[in-house]
């Protein structure tokens, strides 16, 4: 999955937390936030106000969070762990260590595998 089909994936399930999402889609949508965040501060301080800044991030935050669930999915783990990032530095290596991780082989209880039928495992 591309950068471009990624964010456009998560857009389209924009408040969608059922179902799975791959890897590639949760660190292209968070490079895309990121990119954002940079040019939005950018223009931020050239203009001098942060209100352009705070609707965006509003706009974002509910696919974000959206895809961040999603990918819990992946990993078989329900979307409630991202609770975890409250612990300070614990809990957000953990997110880290997750969201690096490849997920479960074949369907879960949350959908089947987003990669498709690999090889060696059954459709």
């Amino acid at each position: 999955m591309g950068f471009v089909e990624a964010v456009s994936a998560c857009f389209s399930k924009y408040a969608t937390f059922s179902g799975r999402a791959r890897r590639s889609e949760y660190w292209w949508f968070a490079l895309f936030q990121a990119l954002v965040n940079i040019a939005v501060y950018g223009i931020g301080q050239e203009a001098g106000g942060g209100l352009l800044g705070n609707l965006i991030e509003l706009a974002l935050v509910l696919p974000a969070l959206a895809v961040a669930v999603r990918r819990l999915h992946d990993i078989d783990r329900s979307g409630w762990w991202l609770l975890i990032g409250i612990i300070p530095v614990i809990g957000w290596i953990m997110l880290l260590i997750w969201a690096c991780t490849q997920g479960t082989l074949g369907p879960n209880r949350f959908g089947p595998d987003p990669l498709g039928p690999r090889y060696g495992m059954p459709g």
